[in-house]
Formats: structure tokens, C-alpha cells, sequence
């Protein structure tokens, strides 16, 4: 098969491709933009006439991506996300204007850069940040809008200069690759701002290093609680959004975290006059209704009712332990699989007040977690604990187990969510 690539064959599929590129490199994650930078130069990769707005952040890239598509596509304008991982199909990981990318124009995009490289040894995702990005000069939308995949300073998306360059969140994650303190992690993710360009940090207490970064290259940083606010009134049923321009109340309860809404209407708030956007609580309201997520907090009704959600860090865990206090269901069945690099024992101690059951899977992936491995993590009673070779029959168990009133969460990884999402859709 690499053969075949390696001569450049016209008609190579998708499949091929990607199980080709999964091994053309030493190691999967190889931070730094040397690499991608010569072979985006090669291909003469530029957007002159696009608003790129790059999104980092800890938790939160997803869903801020998602409603800052919703809103300018709502206004008219044509918009491209390009994130990671996907959850079902790698197309998900490039849509334009909501429409996932062809295979054709993958594999079309895959050929040119096989041709370019040369001896240039690429990651599967330095390769496929390449890709997406030919699209997308092919496509040559109004917005083109990047997920960081890691960090942010070195992650392959940073070869190219944002007009907004977004921070959601910082927590502790990827510890091996950014930092083992939210202010070495801080840097790493301020490391998506450009000089003189306009920046937005969602998160309500940045560490010092992001601000110290945003000054030094005299980036137009605007910090959350600083230049704009956000405030739950009547009982969290609705809130309001103010900055030094606006100020926009009566604003629904929302599908993806307020935070993050709050973040992506600063960047609206910032790009109003380039993209002569019109923006009012009414049609806040219209984009926050139709904002959901796969894999974020998203809810299916069976016998009982799941929740799924990618979260797979300390910070995402102690956001769902509090989506969980206001739901209130009498018993939570929670199913957890997850990868072997991250804080098991950190992201599980924030839900176990509020989960009955736990039902462990392991994962069967490169980096996948054995489910022993993760119960030696836990400080909980062995009777509340029950494992399984994979994360599908610990699932089935849980769904066994749960009443009608009862909750089944599902949640560690990417993966968890991908493996037991194609059970229920």
C-alpha cells in the first residue's frame, strides 16, 4: 500500500491513506512547526482574503468553534471549521459551511502534499492540518476558523497567523508535552497570538504568563471579567453579557457551556465592523438555541436517559460533576474509558459524590488504558466499581442496571464517547 502512495497513485481512498499516514512517522505527537512550515511553503498555502480566527484553550475549542459557525453562517457569511479528533468519520474533522469534506478532495489534497514533501517527514496531523488547509484555498471561505489540536505555540495550526487568536480555558493536561503548571501551559496556548492582532482569554482567572505574552508582543488581548462579563440572574434561567459596546440580557440557558458562549460572543463583538455582523440578544438567543454539540453534554432518551461527553481532564470533570448537582437524577451509572497519559485519578475524584455506579471499560486503542489500571486510580469502595474488557459491554451493563429515573453518563475520552455513540445513532 505505501508503495502504491508513494507513487503517487491518483486512486488511493480515503481508508488507505489514513492508515498509511498513521505510520510514516516515528512518533504520533511531535510538537513543532519546522517541519509543516517548509512543506506549507512548498504548496504556497495562504489566506488573504479570509478571517482566521484560531481557537486554544484546555476544554471549550469545540463548542466555542461550533457557535461562532452558527452565528456566521447565520449571518450570510461562508465558514470553515477545521478540528480534532473526530468522533465517527476523519471527515468530520473539516466542514465548511456545516457540510463535512469529500473524501475526493482528502485524498486529492493528500497526493499534492506526497508530492511536495519530498524527504520531509510529516504526523499524521501536521499531515492533515496540510490537507484541510489545500481545501480551504480551494474552498476560499469568508471565516476560516482553526481548532488547536495540542498546546498551541507548536501545534501544526500556528503556521498560520490569526486575525483572532482565541484561549478558552487553561487547566492542567498534555502535561508531558505543554507544562505541569497552568502558567508553562499558559505560554504554550498565548503562543497563537499574533502582534497587533486582536486576542480573546475566556478563562476567569488566566495565569500570568498569558497576559505577560499578550503584552510583550503588544497583541490586542481582551480578558474575560476585564473587557467583557457574564452574570447568571433568575435563578440561572437566564443571563446577560456586557462589555464596554454591549451589553445583551435576557439570554437563554444554553446546550454548550455559557463560558463558552460568552468567549465566542466577544470575538463576534470584535469582528462586527470587518464582517459587518448585526448582533442583538434576539439573535444571540437564535444562535444559542440551535448550538449543540456531538459528545458535549449530548443527551439521549431510551429506556433511561445517557449523557455522552468527551471530557477527559480535571477541569471537564468538575464541570460535568456540576451539570450533574442541577440535573438531579436519583442514581448515576457512569461508564468511563480512558487513555493511559491522562489524570485518571484528578478527573474522577470531582464526580464521586455524584456518580451511584461506575462501570469501567478498557480501551482498546494505541494509548487506551486497562480498566484495572484505572480502578487502582480511584480512592472508591470496590463494591461501587465494576470492569469490563471494553467500554461497549460496560455500557450494555450499565443500561441493564439503570432505572427509568436513572442517568447513564458516559465520558473519558474521545474514543469512550465514539465507541458507545455508534451503539445509540
Amino acid at each position: 500500500m505505501s508503495k502504491m502512495i508513494k507513487g503517487h497513485s491518483a486512486r488511493v481512498n480515503l481508508t488507505e491513506w489514513l492508515s498509511y499516514l498513521e505510520n510514516i512517522h516515528a512518533v504520533e505527537i511531535d510538537l513543532g512547526l519546522k517541519r509543516i512550515a517548509q512543506v506549507a511553503e512548498k504548496l504556497n498555502i495562504a489566506f488573504p482574503n479570509a478571517t482566521v480566527i484560531t481557537v486554544a484553550g484546555t476544554n471549550g475549542k469545540g463548542t466555542t468553534c461550533a457557535f461562532l459557525e452558527n452565528a456566521f453562517l447565520a449571518q450570510n457569511l461562508t465558514c470553515s471549521v477545521y478540528s480534532s479528533p473526530h468522533i465517527e468519520r476523519f471527515n468530520e474533522r473539516l466542514r465548511i459551511n456545516r457540510c463535512e469534506v469529500t473524501d475526493d478532495a482528502l485524498v486529492s489534497a493528500f497526493d499534492t502534499i506526497e508530492s511536495a514533501r519530498g524527504d520531509i517527514s510529516l504526523t499524521y496531523y501536521e499531515y492533515t492540518t496540510l490537507a484541510a488547509l489545500l481545501v480551504l484555498m480551494a474552498e476560499q471561505p469568508d471565516v476560516i476558523i482553526l481548532e488547536v489540536g495540542l498546546g498551541g505555540r507548536l501545534d501544526a495550526t500556528n503556521i498560520i497567523d490569526a486575525d483572532v487568536a482565541v484561549v478558552t480555558t487553561i487547566d492542567l493536561d498534555h502535561q508531558a508535552y505543554l507544562g505541569d503548571t497552568r502558567e508553562a501551559i499558559g505560554f504554550e496556548k498565548a503562543g497563537i497570538m499574533r502582534a497587533h492582532k486582536m486576542a480573546v482569554v475566556g478563562d476567569t482567572n488566566p495565569p500570568k504568563s498569558l497576559a505577560a505574552h499578550a503584552d510583550n508582543i503588544l497583541a490586542k488581548a481582551y480578558f474575560r471579567e476585564q473587557h467583557f462579563t457574564a452574570k447568571s440572574t433568575n435563578n440561572n434561567s437566564t443571563w446577560s453579557w456586557s462589555s464596554d459596546k454591549n451589553n445583551f440580557s435576557a439570554l437563554s440557558a444554553c446546550h454548550i457551556p455559557q463560558d463558552n458562549v460568552a468567549t465566542a460572543m466577544m470575538v463576534l463583538e470584535l469582528l462586527t465592523d470587518k464582517l459587518t455582523l448585526s448582533l442583538d440578544s434576539q439573535f444571540i438567543n437564535e444562535i444559542i438555541a440551535q448550538t449543540k454539540v456531538a459528545g458535549r453534554m449530548e443527551k439521549f432518551s431510551l429506556d433511561c436517559d445517557v449523557i455522552l461527553d468527551v471530557g477527559h481532564n480535571p477541569q471537564a470533570a468538575r464541570y460535568l460533576a456540576t451539570q450533574l448537582q442541577k440535573l438531579n437524577y436519583p442514581k448515576v451509572h457512569a461508564v468511563l474509558g480512558m487513555l493511559s497519559d491522562k489524570d485518571v485519578a484528578n478527573t474522577v475524584v470531582a464526580l464521586l459524590p455524584e456518580v451511584t455506579q461506575w462501570y469501567i471499560g478498557t480501551l482498546n486503542v494505541p494509548r487506551g488504558c486497562a480498566a484495572n489500571k484505572i480502578v487502582e486510580q480511584m480512592q472508591i469502595d470496590p463494591s461501587k466499581v465494576n470492569c469490563f474488557d471494553n467500554v461497549s459491554q460496560a455500557f450494555r451493563m450499565a443500561k441493564q442496571n439503570a432505572k427509568a429515573t436513572d442517568l447513564v453518563l458516559v465520558f473519558g475520552s474521545f474514543f469512550t464517547v465514539a465507541e458507545i455513540r455508534r451503539l445509540l445513532v
